[in-house]
């Protein structure tokens, strides 16, 4: 690692952090919007009601002063827009600490449209009730949701990760000991009451918890019946007539503390045993990410230095740091905790044939490495850690020849079954095969988390935007069409900003590609939550890594 001083400084470093710095003030001022949820008129009607925010529910709901591990903030980000938009998609949710146990809280936002589910919502949830599962923690659902948004119900309802996936996780939650705790806090209508249902304990809100398959307006129109919401499915009838809730609450506070005082009960079921010891600081202070990272992120730099920045001092053993150079393997400490390190080395290298290498791009050597290296870290259960900024693999007949898809097929594999949690960072570029390769969505990691100078897409926007108006052109030239160099020129700018958009972590964020967009100076310390998220789960399956010849 680089032994640079932070306090030298030379003038493109300076643009790199007022580039970075610029970057992440547009992604705060972003996460003060969504956090207003409907917005201000909207939150002084829930107040109005005598109800409290999603968030203010989470706040109430934690343990004071506990890091809260927001999943999903930007999902529907710039989405559903022809419906007035659907900030954070309705519902907030993340992992914090209940009596000192970590617990993944999911709350609907009744001031999004009261709470109503759309597509990207039950996405949403289901991912929550996935962390639940994977790292083997209790799930607190606190309810307040009008159900489906129905003029999308089509793309919510049927399929397999649909809204249903929800009540069958449910079951299945169950089946496994997860403890679900669930408060109707608001509206819970239709196939939606069964959520709370299916949990271990459910308790209602006096005045303004409601539960019922069918509200006053579909009985009348159904059946004929003259009936109020909360002679229907109020608090007193589910706790008094029908049995259906387990404490009736007379508000949220209460609801709250009660919620606290059961999690404080449960019983304690051990954990993986990742090691940890005490923590030293990094070397360079997280600030100095703001001047390593490249405002241009075609330009190289040594990631060395930025992990410098990340892992503790005097404990960072790179392994096979000779061979396969395009990729740095490392195990280290962060927080405390061991970790074994991933990261693409976006410098320019030199190969051990005098060869050079470009940096981002991973070589056959550098995927066997990788491969070797994730193998020794499930044999040693040692958390994975992956920073991606990569191009993808080389290409070209001197790499195919070398066997290259031999290699890379190699990493995806040991990627694919191990067992260890897998923690992924987007930092930059993240193109093609080699986001599958670097533990992308598709290949089940613990948590994936983006820095707002990321970029996912299939190949490089240059690249790809050449290809996509050679495509059109030569669609035209078909069509007996002729355009001039001026009209081609417009087309292709047309085809760069949408794709440009499409690359955005903002994007992908909307669509829950990745859990969330941090600023650079946060990763260590969601690094090491996630590991201690983890770590409650102790069953940890015996590493098989199917066919793999190394």
């Amino acid at each position: 690692m680089s032994d640079e001083h932070s306090t030298d400084r030379d003038q493109g470093s300076e643009v790199n952090f007022d580039a970075m710095s610029n970057t992440v003030r547009i992604l705060h001022a972003r996460e003060e919007q969504v956090h207003m949820g409907g917005g201000s008129r909207a939150i002084e009607k829930h107040h109005a009601r005598g109800k409290m925010t999603a968030r203010e529910r989470i706040e109430a709901l934690l343990d004071e002063g506990s890091p809260f591990l927001e999943i999903g903030l930007f999902s529907a980000w710039e989405m559903y827009e022809e419906y007035g938009g659907a900030p954070s998609s309705g519902t907030v949710f993340g992992v914090g600490r209940v009596h000192e146990r970590d617990c993944v809280i999911v709350a609907n936002d009744a001031t999004v449209k009261a709470g109503a589910w759309f597509p990207v919502t039950a996405k949403k949830n289901l991912r929550a009730q996935e962390i639940a599962m994977e790292n083997n923690i209790p799930i607190i659902y606190l309810v307040d949701s009008a159900g489906v948004f129905l003029p999308l119900q089509d793309e919510i309802f049927p399929d397999k990760e649909h809204f249903g996936r929800i009540f069958r996780n449910n079951a299945v939650m169950s089946s496994q000991g997860i403890p679900q705790i669930a408060a109707i806090m608001g509206y819970c209508v239709a196939g939606g009451a069964y959520l709370p249902i299916m949990s271990d304990e459910a308790l209602i809100v006096e005045h303004t918890g409601t539960v019922f398959l069918a509200g006053a307006h579909l009985v009348k129109a159904a059946i004929g019946e003259e009936v109020d919401n909360e002679t229907l499915g109020g608090a007193r009838v589910h706790s008094e007539i029908s049995g259906v809730t387990d404490y009736r609450m007379p508000d949220d506070t209460t609801a709250l503390r009660t919620i606290r005082d059961l999690v404080s009960k449960l019983g304690r079921r051990g954990n993986a045993g990742y090691d940890r010891i005490a923590a030293t600081a990094p070397r360079r202070p997280a600030e100095d990410l703001y001047y390593i990272m490249p405002k241009d992120r075609s330009k190289p730099f040594d990631t060395h230095e930025l992990l410098g920045c990340i892992v503790d001092d005097q404990e960072y053993v790179e392994y096979k740091a000779d061979y396969g150079k395009t990729l740095i393997c490392a195990y280290a400490r962060i927080d405390g905790w061991a970790v074994g390190i991933v990261a693409n080395q976006r410098g320019i290298v030199r190969s051990g044939n005098g060869e050079m290498q470009i940096g981002g791009v991973i070589y056959s050597d550098s995927a066997d490495k990788a491969t070797r290296f994730i193998l020794n870290c499930n044999q040693k259960r040692i958390p994975l850690v992956f920073l991606q900024d990569v191009t993808g693999f080389m290409i070209g007949s001197r790499a195919e020849h070398g066997g290259i898809i031999k290699d890379g097929a190699k990493m995806v594999n040991a990627v694919a079954n191990s067992v260890v949690p897998k923690i992924t960072f987007i930092i930059g570029n993240s193109y093609g095969a080699g986001n599958y390769a670097m533990c992308g969505k598709a290949y089940d990691p613990r948590f994936i988390f983006a820095w707002p100078t990321a970029r996912i897409s299939v190949m490089g926007g240059a690249q790809a935007s050449n290809t996509l108006l050679d495509i059109r052109l030569s669609q035209m030239k078909r069509d007996g069409r002729q355009i001039s160099e001026e009209e081609q020129q417009e087309l292709l700018r047309d085809i760069q900003e949408r794709y440009e958009r499409q690359m955005s972590p903002y994007y992908a964020a909307a669509r829950l590609w990745v859990d969330g967009i941090i600023d650079p100076v946060d990763t260590r310390e969601v690094i090491s939550h996630c590991i201690s998220v983890a770590d409650n789960n102790p069953d940890v399956p015996r590493f098989n890594p199917g066919v793999l010849q190394t």
